[in-house]
């Protein structure tokens, strides 16, 4: 039941982060292009894409967690936790929101980086315009 479990969440962050890809690919792209307008850029949005699938997959695949289903805890003296309907219910959901948010964390770092690395090259195209 334990591998099924580990199975089962793997699939669904690795699901999760693929439809996060899909729907942040356009715009990760776009940004990059207008930041490194250079064909590296694409190999920068590949690396992004990659480190989506990491985080996702990181975040929902949660092993600690998931090893009351196996191991006792030693320093609570409890017992290993059986897999019931709920708590399948339960680590699917868990699995969803985890990978979800750890993908969104490392959007928001990226995005407020892009920004800056944005404003900085309007600033030189401003400078570059104005001298010309």
């Amino acid at each position: 039941m334990f591998i099924t479990l580990l199975a089962v969440t793997f699939v669904v962050s690795l699901a999760v982060s693929a439809i996060v890809v899909r729907v942040f690919a356009k715009p990760i792209d776009l940004i990059l292009q207008r930041i490194i307008s250079d064909p590296i850029s694409q190999a920068w949005v590949r690396y992004l894409k990659f480190a989506i699938y990491v985080v996702g997959i990181s975040g929902g695949v949660r092993l600690f967690e998931l090893e009351r289903y196996i191991t006792p805890d030693q320093f609570r003296n409890s017992q290993v936790l059986t897999l019931t309907r709920d708590r399948w219910v339960l680590e699917v959901y868990r699995t969803i929101i985890e990978s979800l948010q750890g993908i969104a964390w490392l959007l928001l770092v990226f995005f407020v980086f892009a920004l800056i690395a944005f404003v900085i090259v309007r600033v030189f195209e401003l400078r570059k315009a104005r001298a010309s």
